[in-house]
């Protein structure tokens, strides 16, 4: 997630507890919204309530993606679409590639799988040259091999 995206709105929504945790791995300022006063407000505010449901429907959707890519999608497969679209959302352009600023760990984590499987493909992949590592960073410096990863 990055600046501005919000987190939560299920339980915001349904009073239930939360369905996951956040961490971040960066200095954050967070806004807490009370359930009762935002309930409230959506009742005056009718666009509120067309925002939010195209909020839900964003979420719906990538997390139907998530569960498609790990059903049809092998490991490495899965890591790769995983690293393009942490590029395209959050890399920073060097003159070595695409930096990423993130640990194997994470990268794991966000996948459901060890970093050990993680680092194993990323070791195989910086041999082809397709990417560079150092600690905490990924450099993608061949997007188009790793497009293609199957």
């Amino acid at each position: 997630m990055g600046r501005g995206d919000v987190f939560g709105e299920i339980a915001l929504l349904d009073g239930a507890p939360r369905t996951a945790t956040a961490a971040a791995t960066a200095h954050s300022d967070l806004l807490q919204i009370k359930r009762e006063p935002f309930l409230e407000l959506l009742k005056k505010q009718p666009d509120l309530v067309i925002h939010l449901l195209r909020l839900l429907c964003q979420r719906i959707r990538w997390t139907s993606g998530l569960a498609e890519d790990s059903a049809l999608l092998s490991v490495p497969a899965r890591l790769a679409r995983r690293l393009m679209n942490l590029v395209a959302l959050h890399g920073k352009g060097t003159i070595k590639g695409v930096e990423l600023k993130l640990s194997q760990e994470e990268l794991g984590h966000f996948l459901g799988i060890s970093r050990q499987i993680v680092n194993h493909y990323l070791q195989e992949w910086k041999a082809k040259k397709w990417l560079s590592l150092s600690r905490g960073k990924i450099v993608i410096k061949d997007p188009n091999a790793l497009q293609n990863v199957s």
